[in-house]
């Protein structure tokens, strides 16, 4: 197997490893680290949404996009990803599909005022 440092270590420290390269904004950094980790651990949610969050701050919107869906299909009540979602869409000039995840977000999170 031929490992990259961005492959290297157990999951945790890659974990840790793409958090700091978001938290000091190098979103694609984050993003080469999570790939693996997600491809990794597919059934966690966290490494899967930092890494949509890493492909949506580098305008890899469609990347973003596809993360995304993964998770709101495996977990349709998860707010923050449709939150997510929707502004990958507007981004994307897509704002009749992304009204629509953005109003099921604030449903989700108890905000009716917006409906």
């Amino acid at each position: 197997m031929d490992m990259t440092y961005y492959d290297h270590g157990t999951p945790a420290e890659r974990w840790e490893r793409a958090r700091m390269f978001f938290d000091a904004k190098d979103y694609a950094a984050a993003a080469r680290v999570l790939d693996g980790l997600v491809a990794q651990v597919p059934e966690q949610t966290g490494p899967r949404l930092l890494l949509a969050r890493s492909y949506y701050h580098s305008a890899q919107l469609r990347r973003a996009e596809a993360e995304l869906r993964i998770v709101v299909e495996r977990d349709p009540v998860e707010h923050y990803a449709r939150l997510m979602l929707g502004r990958t869409l507007e981004r994307q000039g897509r704002q009749e599909e992304a009204d629509a995840q953005l109003r099921i977000a604030s449903a989700l999170a108890g905000d009716f005022a917006e409906l």
